[in-house]
Parts: structure tokens; C-alpha cells; sequence
């Protein structure tokens, strides 16, 4: 028997609120849900605006979006969460233990406890104690039988150019562009070099975080899904001014051109 997710009158407006932002991250209109529902839009409108939603309702809309209840839930949950970065000491504690290290990003990349335990050498004790130093560092809420709470919002970053950042620009500069990027195997690298103005450069530093989003985005969405369906993958998006040394070395004076 499967169970649904219980709904309480005082969570019904955060869960039409989140709602409304995950229609507008998957550009569904008030007009597609009226169509959808068979409603007129004004009628559409008037129920987000009141919040007035029954329960088959919002599983209707949810699966317009390709959802279900659980995930919406959870979407409200994490929107609720207020830690979008780590003090620089706690970035610290983190790059001292590999292990450590392992178990928040795992975490933090929603990775369900049983997964973690069956696919990297963690040993019970130790298990229990990285979950106890990481619920000290506000990464997670430690709840009994080691189960966790995570406390990282959607929108959680490293510290740029801190201690994790540092961590992982080393092995993706060593490791990450150590590969003939096959295509057929799940490999892309485009690398285009011109010159832009400042404006260009804002225009596509926009258009990477755009696509960063929608990494992202698919990332939770396939969090759903067992780990055998999905596979661990990295993206690297980085624009700079920049001139091959080959090619500097041949200027008859050294560029001083400042962005």
C-alpha cells in the first residue's frame, strides 16, 4: 500500500507557494494549468492568489509539472532552510578529513544514508561519528538511528576561492580534463575563444548560471532515483579574459589591458 503524504491546513500555503516557483522554473503558464484542469484561467488565478487548493487539486497540478505530492513537499521543506554557506572554519574541518568531506557532499547532494554505507567504505563508528561532527557544523540535523535532516537551502555554495573550493579546483585541474571527452560516452568539452565587450561577457555570465540552475535542478529531480539509473557527473563552466601564452609571447608590447 502506498501512502500519501498527510497535509496539514497550515502548510497549504508553502506548498502553493512552492508551487508556483516550480511552475515557473519548468515555464508552465497559469493558462497550461487552466487547460490542464479544464478551468478558465481567471478561475486559475484566483485559486493560487487565495491558496485555495483541495488535495486532488494539487496532485493534478503537481503532475502537470511532472511531480508528485512527496517531491513538493520536500521542495517546501528545502525552501525553508536558511544555511547557504559555511564559515570559513567549518570549510576547514572539512578539507582536513577526506572522509568527512565525502559525507557532506554526499549529503548534501541528497544522497539517502543506505546508499552512502553500501557504495563507500564507511565504517558504523564512523558513520556515527562524521554525522555527529557534521550536525556540530550546522550541515545537518543528527536524529536518532543516525537518520538526517538536511539543512543546506537549494541555493548552497562553497565558499569561493575557501578551503572546499580550493579542494576541488585542485583535483578538477589534475583529474577532470585528464580524458579524450567521447561524446557516445557521456563526454562533451566545447572550448571557443573571440573577444567580447563587458556587456557580452555579463550576457553570457548570466547564460552559465542559467545552465548551472538547470544542472542543478536536474540533479534533484534524478535524486529520486535508485542509484543504479544515474550516473556521478560533473560539469566545468568557466569564461575569463585570456590569451594563450604561445600567443602573448609574440606581442611586440606585453598587453596591459585591464578588464
Amino acid at each position: 500500500m502506498i501512502l500519501k503524504p498527510v497535509i496539514v491546513m497550515s502548510q497549504t500555503a508553502q506548498l502553493v507557494d512552492t508551487l508556483k516557483k516550480l511552475l515557473r522554473e519548468r515555464k508552465i503558464t497559469y493558462a497550461d494549468v487552466a487547460a490542464h484542469l479544464d478551468l478558465s484561467e481567471a478561475n486559475v488565478k484566483r485559486m493560487f492568489s487565495k491558496r485555495h487548493f483541495t488535495l486532488s487539486r494539487l496532485e493534478e497540478v503537481c503532475a502537470l509539472a511532472n511531480a508528485d505530492l512527496s517531491y513538493l513537499m520536500t521542495r517546501m521543506h528545502e525552501g525553508s532552510m536558511i544555511i547557504e554557506e559555511l564559515t570559513l572554519e567549518a570549510e576547514k574541518e572539512l578539507v582536513s578529513n577526506i572522509k568527512l568531506l565525502m559525507m557532506a557532499q554526499l549529503l548534501i547532494n541528497r544522497w539517502e544514508m543506505d546508499d552512502i554505507v553500501n557504495t563507500y567504505t564507511f565504517e558504523e563508528h564512523e558513520v556515527t561519528r562524521l554525522l555527529a561532527k557534521l550536525d556540530r557544523l550546522g550541515i545537518i540535523e543528527l536524529l536518532p538511528g543516525n537518520r538526517v535532516r538536511n539543512l543546506v537551502s537549494r541555493d548552497f555554495k562553497w565558499i569561493h576561492n575557501g578551503p572546499v573550493y580550493k579542494f576541488f579546483e585542485k583535483h578538477v585541474a589534475t583529474e577532470f580534463f585528464n580524458c579524450k571527452f567521447n561524446p557516445k560516452a557521456g563526454e562533451l568539452l566545447i572550448f571557443m575563444a573571440g573577444h567580447l565587450t563587458r556587456q557580452s561577457n555579463t550576457h553570457m555570465q548570466n547564460s552559465m548560471r542559467r545552465l548551472a540552475r538547470e544542472f542543478d535542478e536536474l540533479c534533484k529531480e534524478d535524486g529520486k532515483l535508485p542509484l543504479t539509473e544515474t550516473y556521478g557527473s560533473g560539469l566545468v563552466l568557466a569564461m575569463r579574459p585570456w590569451e594563450m601564452s604561445v600567443f602573448a609571447e609574440h606581442r611586440r608590447e606585453p598587453n596591459t589591458k585591464k578588464f
